[in-house]
């Protein structure tokens, strides 16, 4: 399998929209192995002719001294954010490294951009692999390019979400909007909602013919006002996958329209063979991940396969449930997984280019390799606080397993943390299994008791005169363990005075006819409130 794009290609593909050459050679020859966040905390681990995004890079010193540490890896170009002033020092380094520099523009996700990028860089393939209309089956880029070459115009092709899903060269020269949705992969919300209430996407979803879209309405003060358009809805039977929109200054010659209308058919065919690619690609992904942390016979091949070593490396486990405020369907949440699984995939690979993750059911698996644990749960804590979602996304880490063979307990350590986080035990979203592990050990000792054994003995006495009398002798006595029988902070947290509060221990004592002076009996009941929490958290 090779790598689909060379540097030059990548350059060509985004155009100056997004990136500018800086300094260095952007034409080295080969593909691009790679895409990489650069880390200065970290000794960089680069496959050949990586692409790496300095975030957070921008002083020339800096950069200077990073392209040359970069060259000694065999990096192909360094990505920081512009604007970017190259002296001479930073052109010496770029030139002597074989590094080059490129300025990615300012307001642009880099998520996005490594996104962009590792579809640019994917796999394709064996030598064999199906080609539509002369163009590797899936590669919207190039389709983009192709259609903008034959209407001479520039091109954007949208998902039907308005998500953008490729575009072509030359889009320097197009207006505001067209710009915004390059930067953030997405049509600004301002613009949709203006279609929308035009009706303009129903015209085009009814219409199997290109459809001519007037300039959008603007403020007065806009510094260029917006250009019109030709759309046309990319179908598939009746299923509309998005849309092709072409910048042009009036509607479309008939000849230049049936152009459009059959190069919509050819977009259908790469976006359907690309889902499906990518359905068979998570699923093969999936079955080697799944394997791979079973640690059994085969795992040693699936880690092999997945360009894993046989490295010491840490799992991690990541699901979405309801938050408190937001209630969603099966489907939603099922959607939300696929989504965050995807994105947890690209941060991985981002934090180390050999990491794999994949979704197997309702948790996505990663493996991270890495020499501890505490670096694991900090790339999932800048994971959660980077990306953005409606529901509550959760991250359990495993044990640092030290090879292959170790990591089925890993996985099951992060299964085992996520469970605690999973049951609101703790507040967090991210937990390392040392730092829970004795919510997990309570966890599973409440599946071992019996429907109905708990509460026993003293406890049950007092839940039952409580229950009886409407008291709150219980409460008591757990503040009084939680406060390891310091009354005055025990009282305070339940508002009452001191000698109250000893009152009702005294009264709760009594009740259950237990000696609070008994360790074994303080153990017991203390044990007891925890198993009651976990099986009834409204107790």
């Amino acid at each position: 399998m090779t790598n689909e794009a060379s540097l030059g290609r990548v350059l060509e593909e985004l155009g100056t929209t997004l990136l500018d050459v800086v300094c260095g050679d952007a034409k080295r020859s080969g593909d691009v192995g790679g895409v990489v966040i650069y880390d200065p905390l970290d000794e960089p681990e680069l496959p050949a002719n990586a692409l790496v995004l300095g975030v957070g890079l921008h002083d020339p010193a800096d950069l200077a001294r990073v392209v040359t540490q970069l060259g000694a890896y065999g990096a192909a170009a360094l990505v920081v954010r512009a604007p970017v002033a190259p002296d001479e020092e930073l052109a010496a380094a770029a030139r002597e490294s074989g590094v080059a520099v490129l300025a990615f523009a300012r307001g642009a996700s880099w998520t996005h951009l490594a996104g962009m990028l590792r579809s640019l860089t994917a796999d394709s393939g064996p030598d064999d692999a199906h080609t539509l209309g002369r163009i590797r089956s899936g590669d919207l880029f190039a389709v983009a390019n192709s259609i903008a070459a034959l209407l001479d115009a520039p091109v954007t092709i949208e998902d039907r979400n308005s998500r953008l899903v490729a575009f072509s060269s030359r889009q320097e020269a197009t207006d505001p909007s067209r710009v915004q949705t390059i930067l953030g992969r997405q049509v600004p919300e301002q613009y949709t909602r203006i279609l929308e209430e035009r009706g303009v996407f129903q015209a085009i979803y009814r219409s199997e013919r290109p459809v001519f879209v007037a300039p959008l309405p603007v403020s007065d003060d806009a510094a260029q006002p917006p250009l019109p358009r030709t759309a046309i809805a990319v179908r598939a039977g009746d299923e509309i996958l998005g849309t092709i929109w072409v910048i042009v200054p009036e509607p479309m010659s008939e000849e230049r329209s049936q152009a459009l209308y059959e190069a919509a058919q050819l977009v259908a065919m790469h976006m359907v063979w690309q889902r499906a690619d990518a359905d068979m690609e998570r699923q093969l992904r999936a079955e080697l991940v799944s394997t791979a942390l079973q640690s059994g016979p085969g795992s040693l091949e699936a880690v092999r396969r997945l360009g894993l070593r046989d490295e010491p490396a840490v799992v991690l486990a990541l699901t979405v449930v309801e938050s408190a405020a937001e209630h969603a369907l099966p489907a939603q949440l099922a959607a939300e997984r696929k989504r965050l699984a995807d994105a947890f995939a690209m941060h991985l690979t981002a934090a180390h280019p050999r990491a794999a993750a994949a979704l197997i059911g309702d948790v996505a698996y990663g493996i991270l390799p890495l020499l501890q644990e505490e670096r694991a749960v900090l790339v999932a804590t800048e994971f959660l606080a980077r990306v953005g979602s409606r529901l509550r996304p959760l991250v359990g880490v495993g044990q640092l397993a030290r090879d292959s063979s170790a990591l089925a307990r890993s996985r099951s350590g992060a299964e085992r943390a996520l469970r605690v986080l999973r049951s609101g035990s703790v507040s967090r979203q991210v937990a390392l299994l040392d730092d829970v592990h004795v919510d997990a050990l309570l966890i599973e000792l409440a599946d071992l008791v019996p429907r109905g054994d708990i509460p026993s003995g003293a406890v049950a006495r007092i839940v039952a005169y409580d229950r009886e009398n409407q008291t709150s002798l219980i409460e008591t006595l757990r503040a009084w363990l939680d406060h390891f029988g310091d009354v005055a902070e025990a009282s305070a947290a339940m508002y009452v005075h001191p000698n109250t509060f000893r009152y009702r221990l005294r009264r709760a004592a009594e009740v259950g006819r237990v000696d609070l002076k008994d360790a074994d009996a303080r153990l017991a009941a203390m044990l007891q409130l925890r198993l009651m929490k976990i099986t009834d958290p409204g107790f």
